[in-house]
Order: structure tokens, then C-alpha cells, then sequence
């Protein structure tokens, strides 16, 4: 896999989706059917398999600035040209300028990482995760269902950050930021306050539950 990482800028074909951001090393799912779209796809499998994923704002009509690389993985050529596709994001990356808007937008970016950490990860990651289980063994409890989280759940404090945010539902503006953020410390902590505030929730409604199935 050619790595780009070294360039610190580079121009890039830019995919703006509705509500949906990307974050470094996890999967997403295309159904490419737009014909400017199917053109930018075409053009990216001839080259290095990568383009910049924006999230777009559905209130405001806004484009994000932070984006995430995504590379294309694999992908299956459906009739009337759409394609599916699975992609891996890479690197965030912030927009500098749009180069050219068509037939599809390009952008040069400059790639953006988190800051060195100035303090131990681990004790930090190990609270998210136990607050994740929490969450997942109260929302099981509540809905009846087998919940589980993945074995291979990463072990990486980075790469565990950007898995609690990648699964966050509904609140992409939420997301949005914890893209933005080049600080894994401060990730962490913004994602143990979410974790907190569901579990308490979650928590709450066990006992509400628990207490009108024992007047049953």
C-alpha cells in the first residue's frame, strides 16, 4: 500500500455525505450511483484508491473542513455503472482550498494528527472501555437483546478513541468534533463524559424497569 503521509500536501477528490464522518481505521460501506460520483470512483481506482470523506451539515448546508482519507478496499460493479464498495479510513486531513468543483470536487488538503501525548493513555482508555461495557450490558438488559461488543475491540488508545466515536449514532455534529480534535487525551475525555451520561440514562431506566416489573 503506497503511504501518502510523508506529502504534506496533496490534492485530493472530495466525497461530501450527508451526516457521516469518517474517522482513521474504520470501515465504510458506498453506494456510488451519482454520476459524478461514478466518474470520480472510476478515475480514483486507476490511481491510488483514495479520496477525502467531508460530512455535510443537513441543517446549515455546510461542509466540514476536517475530513477523513478513505481508501477503497474492495468494490463490485453493479448494472447501470453504480458500484458498491467497501472503504478504510487513513488519515484526517483539513481542506486548504478547493482546487476544481467538476465534474466532482478536489481539494488540497494538508494530512492533521493528534499531538504527541504528554501523559500515560492507558488508565484513560481502560475507564472508556469500562464505561463502553456498561453501556452495552445496560442497553442489552433494557432491550431483551445480546448485545456484545466486538472481541477485536482496539487496544490502542488512538485507535480505541476513534472506535467510540465512529459508533456514536444520530449526533454527527458530535462526531464532527471529535474528528476535529488533534488532542487523544481530550478525545477520550469528551467520549468518558458521553459514556457517562448514557450509562447514568441507561442506568435509570433499569431501575424504573426493574421496579414496575416487581409490581407485575
Amino acid at each position: 500500500m503506497a503511504s501518502s503521509s510523508k506529502i504534506a500536501v496533496r490534492e485530493l477528490p472530495l466525497f461530501p455525505l450527508s451526516e457521516v464522518v469518517l474517522f482513521p481505521t474504520r470501515p465504510l460501506p458506498l453506494h456510488i450511483f451519482e454520476f459524478r460520483y461514478r466518474i470520480m470512483m472510476n478515475t480514483i481506482l486507476e490511481s491510488d484508491r483514495r479520496f477525502g470523506v467531508l460530512m455535510v451539515d443537513p441543517v446549515k448546508g455546510t461542509i466540514a473542513n476536517v475530513g477523513c482519507c478513505a481508501e477503497i478496499v474492495h468494490h463490485q460493479r453493479l448494472p447501470d455503472d453504480r458500484m458498491k464498495m467497501l472503504t478504510l479510513g487513513q488519515q484526517r486531513f483539513r481542506v486548504l482550498e478547493y482546487v476544481r468543483e467538476k465534474p466532482y470536487c478536489v481539494g488540497l488538503v494538508e494530512w492533521i494528527e493528534d499531538h504527541p501525548p504528554i501523559k500515560d493513555l492507558r488508565p484513560l482508555a481502560s475507564e472508556v472501555e469500562q464505561l463502553l461495557r456498561d453501556v452495552v450490558r445496560l442497553s442489552a438488559k433494557l432491550t431483551e437483546q445480546n448485545i456484545e461488543l466486538p472481541e477485536d475491540l482496539p487496544d490502542l488508545p488512538t485507535e480505541l478513541s476513534y472506535w467510540v466515536a465512529s459508533n456514536l449514532y444520530g449526533v454527527a455534529t458530535e462526531q464532527q468534533s471529535l474528528l476535529e480534535m488533534q488532542d487523544t487525551i481530550a478525545r477520550l475525555e469528551r467520549e468518558a463524559e458521553i459514556l457517562t451520561s448514557t450509562r447514568n440514562h441507561l442506568a435509570a431506566r433499569a431501575v424504573l424497569k426493574d421496579t414496575f416489573n416487581q409490581k407485575l
